[in-house]
């Protein structure tokens, strides 16, 4: 097993240039990207077309087409693939919602007709804009969801990330929590 100082160095050298770190990094990597992308497809519909293993190869084709970020450690790069994740399926679920005269419809009976899949697909677009509606407000606090109920990091890593300390990450994800349960309710 790999300690977060092997990914931190590897991720160093490939800024630096060094491709045979990325080669050497993403095995390392491959079970938190796994653990990750089954987190978000916990949350979507049992019948969702896109499936965990293609959720993680488009997010490595992204996370090495990152030319422009300066890596910082193991939490930075993990905070980012789920960013990439939670934008994929959020892609996802607004093209489903795009299709045109009963594209998603399913013939069902009125007693499975209680909640639709379509149902989670506008949650997460209902999620995702009151998450751009609080990193209007506060960009620090919307970060701190994403690296939280996204990626999966803990207290601790987040501080890590965003250079704060672990009892304000607490207290932004505190009222972060209250403050989208309200601006969804009031789908606003």
């Amino acid at each position: 097993m790999s300690s977060p100082n092997d990914i931190t160095d590897l991720l160093v050298d490939w800024n630096n240039g060094d491709e045979l770190a990325l080669e050497k990094l993403l095995p390392l990597v491959e079970r938190e990207l796994h653990r990750l992308a089954h987190s978000y497809m916990r949350r979507e519909n049992p019948d969702h077309t896109l499936q965990t293993t293609a959720l993680i190869n488009e997010t490595y084709l992204r996370l090495v087409d990152q030319k422009k970020v300066r890596w910082q450690n193991r939490a930075h790069f993990f905070g980012i693939a789920a960013q990439i994740m939670r934008r994929i399926l959020l892609n996802y679920a607004r093209d489903q919602n795009r299709q045109k005269r009963g594209g998603r419809a399913i013939h069902v009976s009125l007693s499975e007709a209680v909640v639709m899949p379509a149902e989670k697909d506008r949650e997460l677009i209902s999620l995702n804009d009151a998450l751009n509606r609080l990193e209007a407000l506060d960009e620090r606090k919307a970060k701190v969801v994403e690296l939280r109920y996204f990626g999966g990091l803990s207290v601790e890593e987040v501080a890590e990330v965003l250079k704060v300390s672990p009892i304000t990450v607490m207290r932004d994800w505190q009222f972060a929590k209250a403050w989208l349960a309200r601006e969804m309710q009031n789908g606003s």
